[in-house]
């Protein structure tokens, strides 16, 4: 009964996800969404500037606190270890939509593109973004990013290795965080930048940098001269490559 509740709750951990990320396209792109980062102003301009700064410290308080081993060592005698990764994404999940929901657009314009042919070029190299998000999830293992596979080990009758694997499949050996690179270029790359879409990219590539520092000293203590040497060798967000010896990314 226990693993078939680990399964159901992956699931419905996964979809919240699922829709938060699509939501997040929406929010991000002005597409299809009934609130968008961009939009028309819903108060002053001040208030509304500190309530989306505060929207998105809830984001990275909750992203960055519960990632951590310490944290997580703590978080399983309440939940179960097999639900300890659903959960950390369902209340990401929940963070980004209460984002979504109380975000204050800030319409004024800080640059904007006319032309026609550059501005298509700049929406691609977005959506060009989103897509390397996606993929690079798939690249390490998505199901178990996402809890899936935590969450089905006891229905499916297997180990769930909780030290991860690692691998430098295909833009891993070239890049260590695909994922936030892919997050960089589709939050900047837009052919008309507000002020509101502004404080997003800034605050969320700010976050981006300051986990990626938290996450590669967890990698550094879990896997020591390993991943060093990775670190080496590897780019962070820019693709490098510098003769790695067969170089290892964690999952």
């Amino acid at each position: 009964m226990r693993g078939l509740l680990s399964a159901i709750y992956s699931v419905f951990a996964y979809i919240v996800f699922f829709v938060a990320f699509l939501y997040a396209i929406g929010f991000v792109q002005n597409l299809l969404v009934p609130k968008s980062v961009d939009g028309d102003a819903s108060g002053p301009l001040v208030l509304s500037l500190l309530i989306d700064l505060a929207l998105l410290a809830v984001f990275a308080v909750q992203h960055s606190l519960m990632a951590r081993p310490a944290f997580k060592k703590v978080w399983t005698r309440i939940v179960p270890s097999e639900s300890e990764r659903s959960t950390y994404v369902l209340f990401a999940s929940l963070a980004l939509l209460l984002l979504y929901w109380q975000w204050r657009p800030l319409p004024p314009i800080v640059w904007s593109i006319d032309d026609t042919v550059l501005s298509f070029a700049i929406l691609s190299i977005g959506w060009f973004g989103w897509g390397m998000v996606l993929v690079s999830t798939f690249m390490i293992s998505h199901f178990h990013l996402f809890g899936l596979s935590q969450g089905f080990a006891r229905v499916l009758g297997r180990a769930e290795n909780g030290d991860g694997v690692f691998t430098t499949p295909l833009l891993y050996r070239w890049l260590r965080h695909p994922i936030y690179a892919g997050f960089i270029i589709a939050f900047w790359a837009t052919p008309q930048m507000s002020l509101g879409h502004l404080v997003f990219a800034i605050a969320t590539t700010g976050y981006i940098f300051i986990g990626i520092w938290f996450e590669e000293r967890d990698l550094i203590a879990q896997f020591g001269d390993r991943y060093r040497e990775y670190r080496r060798s590897v780019g962070m967000l820019i693709p490098k490559r510098a003769g790695v010896s067969r170089a290892k990314r964690p999952v």
